[in-house]
Order: structure tokens, then sequence, then C-alpha cells
């Protein structure tokens, strides 16, 4: 491995230990449920899911699962 790709791998790894580097503004999940898959967004602060249950209280399980995956990194 040339040593310019080694020094990006050390920055990247620099740059994934400094949270407050990033801001997530849209993410695309696909969640298979236990009786279908469903499809989770995040854009700007704001979840959505294709789920009945979150068309009707505005959130679900599919969502908080990608938000404990997540563990914070949203900043939401």
């Amino acid at each position: 491995m040339d040593s310019a790709l080694i020094r990006k791998m050390q920055k990247a790894k620099q740059y994934a230990q400094e949270r407050e580097r990033f801001t997530f503004l849209a993410l695309e999940v696909q969640i298979e449920g236990n009786n279908s898959t469903h499809h989770v967004t995040y854009n700007r602060g704001q979840w959505t899911c294709d789920c009945g249950f979150f068309q009707s209280r505005g959130q679900c399980s599919h969502t908080m699962a990608v938000e404990y995956l997540l563990d914070g990194l949203l900043g939401a």
C-alpha cells in the first residue's frame, strides 16, 4: 500500500472519531420488519417511514431502531 493512501486512511479514522465534524442531512434505510420490508428516511431532522403505525403516530419501531443503530450520530 502506498504512503499517500495510508495517510488518507489515518485521516479518515481521525475524522470518524471527531463526530462534531459531521452533519447528516439525509439518510435512506430499508429495514426488514417481521411482516414486511419498510423504507425509513431521515431528511434534515425529520424521520419518515412507510408503515401504517408511523403514518398515524409520527414514529415507529423502524425509525427508533435506526436511531438506536446510529446512537446519536444524527444530532436529533
